[in-house]
């Protein structure tokens, strides 16, 4: 139990907290909602004691429906697929939004407290989070036009009445950030006459006011509610967008960094070991932000790593790469990355604003085309539309280069993903990836939406059949890419917070040094980023003789550190001490 005087520090956090956001409420009686609502009863949570993370952190993203079967809960054939096929090489599970929902796959959700009965029960969600660390999305932006809350709107009652954001006729919206090109406000008709309710992403996603306090709590009573069921990560979606003031960007305001700030200060005195992670899809020092002082998210996502990373696979160019990465700040203490190279949305290009030129966005624009991707765009604030995502399979985006497609589509693929894997951070593999799924032309053609091309659902039968066959893709690629994920887990030099220097190796070479917390360990991770044989000179890396250097995914040895050796197209070494 926490000391009277802890109780008193809490207190006092949290009173700040609400002031600085609702400087006008009855500040006393908002506190004593929120810890009512968690004193209530024990929560299942994280041992404090416990490492946050280590090297054998790894994430796997998956919709609840990824893989389907006849006559059972999808929510039950994933947690088969992972017993049979994940089992312990994979800590983490982020199930993508499992909640009713109206459109864009879970992103607009009709009701917070249930789970999709198309998906299967909470029980369901239980049973993966009593094998796996589970992350579920706190989608706190917007909500359904279906939503209870909406039509209680419409209607003029409570809940729902004054919890929409509303613009007026004269409000200047010229300066709004938003990743969409639609129109901005949504007009509807309530008992007060017509309104014209906030719209960020689409006219059935209705943001919500974070102006009134009763929105605050009602997300609490949500993120209690999923701890009950055994989430022990949130992932804060579009939270840059959370509070808005005309006149402005309405992105990143000072009010959205404090209700990041609150959540943290919640969690940790609540369910401590809870890590909350926030998903700014948004230019690199943008993104840092959310990190604050250390008391805003434990994990931010790494989002200029994806287009930069396919953007030197597709033209064999390293030079953006290593220059982003050598800006790249490590995670201040007790906060790390979270790295991924392709997730349910598409490739997002805002985070490569200001690293690639036009130019150069435009060459890797045309090569995702010629290989079946698509194009979305958003509206800048200037009211011009520019590319805000490309829509692929990240498998197909890596088919060819920008000369055409060619044999090296696996192999480059697996340097895409052990690049990642390397990376001082929390690796996450999106299912598609694993499985090395192809662009699902029948279900963009179905959906008519870009982003279905990389949201494919598999068959467990046919799935199960591809992964039993070592010829196919599948196969090959989920069981390399496995072997490598449990290779790092056993490597202290690819903690989350191990050390991390970007090596100057010649133009067709992306490395990097990890040396682990005590200094026991190094490992020099070098890719080749060309469908070209190269040459690698031991002496370039400065390998200390007394030690014996070995490649931990070949497990070959170096006798001579002077000697060169030849680096096959897309080969990946660990090079490592011990």
């Amino acid at each position: 139990m926490p000391s009277p005087l802890q109780s008193a520090s809490f207190y006092a956090q949290l009173l700040q907290h609400i002031s600085g956001l609702y400087p006008d409420a009855n500040e006393d009686l908002i506190v004593g909602a929120i810890t009512g609502e968690f004193d209530r009863g024990e929560l299942r949570s994280p041992s404090p004691n416990v490492e946050l993370w280590s090297e054998a952190d790894c994430m796997l993203i998956t919709y609840g429906d990824s893989i389907v079967a006849p006559d059972e809960a999808p929510l039950v054939t994933l947690k088969r697929f992972l017993s049979d096929h994940i089992k312990d090489t994979i800590s983490s599970v982020h199930i993508l939004p499992f909640c009713p929902f109206s459109s864009d796959d879970g992103f607009a959700v009709i009701d917070y407290m249930r789970v999709n009965d198309e998906l299967g029960e909470w029980e369901d969600i239980t049973a993966i989070a009593d094998s796996y660390r589970l992350m579920a999305d706190l989608v706190v932006n917007h909500v359904s036009s279906q939503s209870e809350w909406f039509q209680n709107y419409t209607q003029g009652k409570e809940p729902g009445a004054s919890w929409f954001f509303e613009a007026n006729a004269g409000d200047d919206l010229s300066q709004v950030v938003r990743p969409r090109a639609s129109p901005l406000l949504r007009p509807t008709e309530t008992p007060d006459g017509m309104r014209h309710v906030w719209c960020t992403f689409s006219h059935d996603q209705i943001d919500l006011d974070f102006r009134n306090p009763q929105v605050l709590l009602q997300f609490l009573r949500v993120i209690r509610l999923y701890l009950e069921h055994g989430v022990r990560i949130f992932r804060l979606d579009a939270i840059g967008f959370l509070w808005k003031e005309p006149g402005t960007t309405c992105l990143h305001l000072p009010q959205t960094h404090e209700v990041v700030r609150l959540l943290r200060c919640v969690l940790d005195r609540f369910a401590p070991g809870t890590i909350l992670i926030t998903e700014t899809n948004v230019p690199n020092h943008e993104n840092l932000t959310y990190f604050g002082n250390r008391n805003e998210a434990h994990v931010i996502y790494n989002f200029s790593l994806a287009p930069l990373l396919v953007h030197a696979l597709l033209t064999g160019t390293t030079e953006y790469l290593k220059r982003w990465m050598m800006s790249m700040p490590p995670a201040p203490l007790g906060c790390t990355y979270l790295n991924f190279t392709a997730s349910h949305d598409g490739i997002g290009m805002r985070p490569a604003e200001g690293l690639l030129s036009d130019d150069e966005q435009l060459q890797m624009i045309e090569a995702i085309r010629r290989f079946g991707g698509r194009i979305s765009t958003r509206r800048g604030a200037d009211g011009s539309e520019r590319v805000y995502e490309l829509n692929v399979s990240l498998f197909d985006a890596l088919k060819g280069t920008v000369h055409g497609e060619d044999d090296w589509q696996v192999d480059r693929f697996m340097c895409s993903q052990t690049v990642m894997l390397g990376l001082e951070g929390i690796p996450a593999i999106y299912i598609h990836s694993l499985l090395a799924t192809s662009n699902d032309e029948e279900g963009l053609n179905r959906t008519g939406h870009n982003r279905s091309i990389n949201r494919h659902k598999w068959d467990d039968e046919l799935l199960r059949k591809q992964l039993s066959d070592s010829s196919t893709n599948q196969a090959i690629v989920s069981n390399e890419l496995l072997r490598r994920v449990h290779i790092r887990s056993q490597q202290p030099s690819f903690h989350p917070s191990a050390t991390q220097f970007t090596l100057q190796l010649t133009e067709p070479f992306f490395a990097f040094w990890r040396q682990s917390q005590d200094r026991s360990q190094s490992i020099f991770c070098i890719h080749n980023m060309t469908a070209e044989i190269q040459t690698l000179r031991l002496a370039d890396l400065n390998l200390i003789s007394l030690n014996q250097w070995r490649d931990l995914l070949t497990n070959s040895t170096f006798d001579d550190l002077t000697e060169s050796i030849a680096v096959q197209p897309y080969q990946c070494l660990w090079i490592a001490n011990s």
